[in-house]
């Protein structure tokens, strides 16, 4: 008789305890969230860019093109740097010339022309005046041995020039009109291509430090930003900006090398600022995700204003108070 009234026993035990019920389901966490903040902002547009020398407006090289007939017999190195009015390359062992200047001669001087390319060619010679007179053939008497000059005895360029590369070969044919190379400028340039969306914040005169490739410092400038966006391999939008060095001799002689750039631009004040990895696309804008009350997440769009790159932080409007939690990538 033990048996079963040891069995009710312990029916009513649990009974009483209560019988294990199911499972809770496990707590999820939140996103990631960081709050909308209203205050000043120092804008600092942080890229990537390329220390070179400055080429033609565009960024592409400067032709070089031969107007003389005969056979190479001496040609410029890739890298030669060649001063204004001084043996650009030799045919038929004849010197050809280079004069700085605007635009390209289209016909023979000597004495008693005068005009604008004569005025170019006595300003290469320290000749006042755009009068071919006898101090002018006395200076290409220096030069090339004679006192008149031929279209194809020179060409003109913006200034003096470094060879960027030579397509014509040693010994072969030299025909009017055709290319020797392409040249640069011998002024030293950093090449950043900005992303379009952040192009209304960058002016002209903006200050910006430049680290080299061997990590030192130096100053610049935005000299001048370009006007034609191209869109790069990741789809985003850039448009190149230009900056000058303070101290050139500061970049030796590097060409086509990296560097970080940190353009700074305006501050705002009174701005609502969240983490520019808050953004997310919206069609052909931005937006955030705000976190609601209920825990929920909603969609704001926002236009974007000053980007604080150092800080990782942008300005925006649009529907936003300061407070919000807007999600962010989880760390």
């Amino acid at each position: 008789m033990r048996g079963p009234l040891l069995l009710l026993l312990l029916a009513g035990l649990l009974s009483a305890c209560g019988a294990p019920g199911p499972a809770e389901p496990a707590a999820t966490a939140g996103p990631a969230t960081a709050a909308v903040r209203q205050g000043s902002l120092n804008g600092q547009v942080s890229q990537n860019g390329t220390l070179s020398y400055a080429a033609q407006s565009d960024g592409s090289d400067y032709p070089v093109v031969n107007q003389a007939a005969g056979v190479y017999t001496k040609l410029p190195a890739a890298g030669q740097v060649v001063a204004c009015g001084h043996v650009l390359y030799w045919v038929d062992d004849d010197p050809v010339l280079l004069l700085c200047g605007s635009r390209p001669f289209y016909r023979n001087l000597a004495e008693g022309d005068d005009g604008w390319d004569v005025a170019i060619l006595n300003k290469n010679l320290r000749v006042a005046g755009d009068e071919f007179t006898g101090k002018t053939a006395s200076g290409l008497s220096d030069l090339l041995d004679k006192e008149d000059l031929s279209v194809a005895d020179a060409v003109v360029l913006p200034g003096p020039i470094r060879i960027a590369g030579i397509t014509a070969q040693l010994g072969g044919r030299a025909t009017p009109g055709g290319p020797l190379g392409t040249a640069v400028t011998t002024r030293r340039e950093v090449v950043v291509p900005l992303n379009a969306s952040q192009q209304g914040q960058v002016k002209v005169g903006n200050r910006a430090q430049v680290t080299l490739p061997d990590n030192r410092v130096t100053g610049g400038r935005v000299s001048r930003i370009g006007t034609v966006a191209t869109q790069g391999k990741d789809g985003n939008a850039t448009v190149p900006v230009y900056l000058t060095l303070d101290k050139p001799k500061d970049a030796g002689t590097l060409d086509a090398a990296p560097v970080r750039v940190q353009i700074t631009t305006a501050g705002v004040k009174n701005a609502l600022i969240v983490p520019v990895t808050s953004l997310i696309g919206a069609g052909a804008g931005y937006a955030v995700e705000r976190v609601t009350a209920a825990g929920g997440r909603e969609t704001v769009p926002v236009k974007l204003g000053l980007f604080d790159d150092a800080a990782g932080m942008v300005q925006v409007t649009g529907d936003l108070r300061a407070g919000d939690r807007v999600v962010v990538p989880s760390s």
